[in-house]
């Protein structure tokens, strides 16, 4: 998993069924000081998170996992909200 801020979203009128209910985010990968650590991306978001949100997310072959069918043609997921950081 890594850290990720929420910067923006995305509004699709046609998505695959697979991720009907789901919104798509903007997400800017950030290292564990909050500084920016990678281009943004679009991910599926399947834990409700909001703008500015600090959040963690998963990508590649775990990515689909966070759906609830296990299946869909996804790279990235936010699978969770990030209450606080301790280094």
């Amino acid at each position: 998993m890594f850290l990720g801020r929420v910067i923006g979203k995305i509004w699709a009128t046609r998505k695959d069924a697979s991720l009907k209910g789901f919104r798509l985010l903007v997400v800017e990968p950030i290292d564990h000081e909050h500084k920016k650590a990678g281009d943004a991306f679009v991910a599926v978001d399947v834990v409700n998170a909001s703008d500015g949100e600090t959040i963690y997310w998963v990508g590649s072959r775990e990515a689909p996992n966070a759906l609830p069918d296990k299946y869909g043609p996804i790279d990235a997921a936010v699978v969770g909200i990030v209450d606080q950081v301790d280094t």
